[in-house]
């Protein structure tokens, strides 16, 4: 975990999560697909369905698609910079795209987009055997601690 990230240990049962993940970038994106399930796993989320779509540009859509079925979404991908402005559009399609379905839908999205410079960064984050970082489960457990504060708010 990194400095300063917080320690969310959350009670998830009964949750309808989906997760919502790319394909490119294989070993990135199990390794982030492992994390999720394990956060989700840890907080006691036993509903989980898993949606591949081709990239990071597609996740906003499938996430649309599918918000108002489940209680949390948690969107996985890595964009990779490379040589043209490509990176900076998907990166930016991506996190507006996601953070309107959720406001929109009132549905937590845990975001777990990685944006890195090269293939390390993203392997540094993705929750592999050592790896820095577990992005995937982050991204995981803050979609339901969401859904949980959100549902004390409505009870009090």
């Amino acid at each position: 975990m990194k400095h300063g990230a917080p320690t969310l240990t959350t009670d998830g049962s009964g949750l309808r999560v989906a997760v919502v993940a790319a394909s490119w970038h294989e070993q990135v994106m199990e390794g982030l697909l492992d994390g999720a399930r394990r956060g989700l796993a840890d907080a006691g989320v036993t509903e989980v369905d898993v949606v591949r779509v081709p990239g990071t540009f597609e996740l906003p859509v499938a996430c649309a698609s599918l918000a108002s079925r489940y209680d949390a979404l948690v969107a996985l991908g890595v964009v990779i910079r490379g040589g043209t402005p490509h990176f900076d559009y998907v990166c930016q399609a991506a996190a507006v795209g996601i953070t309107e379905v959720s406001v929109r839908a009132a549905t937590p999205v845990g975001f777990g987009v990685l944006t890195c410079d090269d293939e390390a960064q993203a392997i540094d984050r993705a929750g592999l055997p050592g790896s820095a970082e577990d992005k995937g489960h982050e991204a995981a457990t803050a979609a339901v601690a969401t859904v949980v504060a959100l549902r004390g708010l409505a009870t009090s």
